[in-house]
């Protein structure tokens, strides 16, 4: 059994790696540790609601861009339905409120309506963010290109020069004097960085040029949708997509990257299982691949990655509301509350840090756009800070427990004052700390997006392809050109590009890893009328007490609203039954009506056990 490319990780890079290979007549094997893919592009269900894990908005989704061509070649354009958000974002306060609207003429006017003053810096900043994202995308693509151009630089991009030369912070110094107007163009820093003064301006450039030129946009359903598309896209053009599955080694020979060899996430017992491939795609992350390799590989990589630091982590509460929170004052779809003593820009980056109860954050209201995340009445929001994993070690459970709630009733009691009756809408909310970052996503120091995205981590110095040995690509947030859905999406697609174009193929035949979880539906018995027992065949290696959990993942699920096809189940098999038992309590969910309707032979997929 071979594999063209083996793809290390279900992120979104590796998911448009993939996809665009598998376009290509390539045939890919993806792992992903987690039991869905997406890595930070995924939902999760409680109670009625289902919860977007990362996305707020989507940057870089013109007619005739990167993203949207991917998406028509790979045909998913119809498949991936993107609602276009309201406006950039508002920046919320008691007297006079600031809203970034959507297209660089309203942005400009708007910006000098409210800071006359600052007129001449604000049209600098508008036609620094329309100039840098066409020089970038116009540069020439070959290496040797770019080094004979380099003295022309200045004149060919000034504005991708100028822009390479400073932080947001050191521009907006130099060329904007209101501190207020320079507050007001930061507000969504946590989407890129911690700090003003260390985040490239050429990165930020970027993304902000993408949402105002194009319109931020929400992905209906959430950005689960995205992920399985990309996932089934793979798996409908030959490929192979593995989740729950772990890499533990990059199998080199001669000094060439040959294959990987994993271990069942869940299944503790099961056997680690080596597969031969052309080429591999690293979109774990970079910190985590030293790990997998033998010598001097490891070292080289150590010694690369050595000094570089990693991005901020976040601070997630998300939140299911019993009515659509309009009603209480809130009007933007994106809200930002600027804490407490954030006077000036050197404010920005010590307040992040600071005390929660004058801590600036944002608010998202997916109510505002048709986000197709809560039942008719009800409606979903999110609460993102800036946060850091420091702040969270050292703690017990209890410990740990008591301080997300602590930080909890900050934040909603902060957004109940500025929006009354607010917090009595609250029907469900959860807090997702850095650690939660680290656990679901292995990111080291709960990192979303990868390598901090300073001066001199930015762009040309970014990780890129093959810099370490043959046939090993590096495509994710940590590396070229960076974090972010846009950036990982593009990073993702020019990794598969690049692939192709250096042709390191064999012909692998049709055989296929063939994924031992997979069960058949043997019995279905209702017990009472609240409860459907069922039995399905038992997975090789598959030994289960009574009492521990599996996942059951539902292949073909025949109900899909408002709902994902998996839950996490108590066994009520033991280790010696010949069938694996389910009970599920019956609701209304789309789940559940999916239990009812499957037939004999219908497929699942189970994870564990564990417990």
């Amino acid at each position: 059994m071979r594999y063209n490319t083996i793809i290390i990780g279900g992120g979104l890079a590796g998911l448009s790696a993939g996809a665009t290979l598998s376009k290509f007549g390539k045939k890919v094997l993806l792992l992903e540790q987690h039991h869905k893919p997406g890595g930070c592009a995924t939902t999760f269900k409680r109670k009625d609601f289902i919860m977007e894990v990362g996305l707020h908005e989507m940057s870089g989704l013109n007619e005739g861009g990167t993203l949207m061509n991917l998406f028509k070649m790979l045909e998913l354009e119809d498949q991936i339905e993107f609602q276009k958000v309201p406006e950039f974002y508002a920046v919320v306060t008691d007297k006079d409120p600031f809203v970034f609207p959507h297209g660089f003429e309203a942005a400009a006017k708007a910006l000098i309506e409210k800071y006359p003053e600052d007129k001449k810096g604000l049209t600098r900043f508008i036609k620094l963010l329309q100039n840098v994202r066409k020089e970038a995308m116009n540069q020439p693509r070959k290496p040797w290109q770019r080094k004979l151009i380099y003295p022309l630089m200045p004149l060919l991009y000034p504005s991708l020069v100028e822009a390479t030369r400073h932080t947001i912070g050191s521009w907006l110094d130099k060329y904007i004097t209101n501190e207020n107007a320079k507050l007001d163009l930061v507000a969504h820093l946590a989407y890129w960085s911690d700090d003003p003064y260390k985040l490239s301006m050429f990165y930020f450039c970027l993304p902000f040029s993408g949402f105002v030129g194009a319109g931020g946009r929400f992905i209906k359903g959430g950005s689960q949708a995205m992920s399985d598309a990309l996932a089934n896209y793979i798996e409908e053009n030959g490929g192979t997509v593995l989740l729950g599955k772990k890499a533990i080694e990059i199998v080199t020979y001669e000094g060439v990257a040959k294959g990987v060899t994993f271990k069942d996430q869940f299944n503790k017992e099961a056997e680690p299982v080596t597969v031969l491939c052309d080429n591999v795609v690293a979109n774990c992350a970079i910190p985590l691949v030293p790990a997998m390799l033998d010598e001097p590989h490891r070292s080289a990589l150590q010694q690369k990655i050595g000094n570089h630091t990693n991005s901020c982590s976040l601070l997630s509460i998300y939140l299911g509301f019993n009515t659509n929170v309009e009603k209480f004052g809130v009007k933007y779809y994106s809200n930002y509350l600027r804490g407490e003593g954030v006077n000036t820009l050197k404010d920005v980056q010590p307040n992040n840090y600071g005390d929660w109860s004058k801590r600036s954050f944002i608010f998202v209201d997916y109510g505002k756009v048709d986000a197709g995340l809560a039942p008719e009445g009800k409606s979903v929001g999110s609460i993102c800070a800036v946060d850091s994993v420091d702040q969270w070690e050292g703690l017990s459970k209890e410990e740990y427990d008591a301080r997300k709630e602590e930080v909890a009733q900050i934040l909603l009691d902060r957004l109940d004052k500025q929006y009354p009756g607010f917090k009595d809408s609250v029907d469900y909310y959860e807090v997702g700390t850095p650690k939660t970052i680290q656990r679901y996503t292995s990111n080291p120091t709960g990192s979303v997006y990868g390598y901090a995205q300073t001066l001199d981590q930015t762009a040309g110095k970014r990780f890129r392809n093959n810099f370490l040995l043959p046939n090993l690509y590096f495509a994710s947030a940590w590396a070229f050109p960076g974090g972010g859905f846009e950036g990982s999406v593009t990073g993702g697609f020019l990794a598969a590009l690049q692939m192709n174009k250096d042709k390191i193929w064999t012909d692998c035949g049709p055989e296929k890893y063939e994924d031992e979880r997979v069960v058949e539906m043997v019995e279905q018995k209702k017990i009472d009328d609240h409860t459907l027992e069922l039995s399905f065949t038992k997975p090789e290696g598959f030994n289960a007490e009574k009492g521990q959990y599996a996942i059951l993942n539902l292949l073909d699920p025949k109900e899909t609203e408002l709902d994902l096809p998996y839950r996490w189940l108590p066994v009520g098999s033991n280790g010696e039954d010949e069938n694996l038992r389910f009970q599920i309590e019956m609701d209304e969910s789309s789940f559940t009506k999916s239990c009812e309707q499957i037939d004999v032979g219908d497929k699942a997929i189970v994870y564990g056990p564990m417990g």
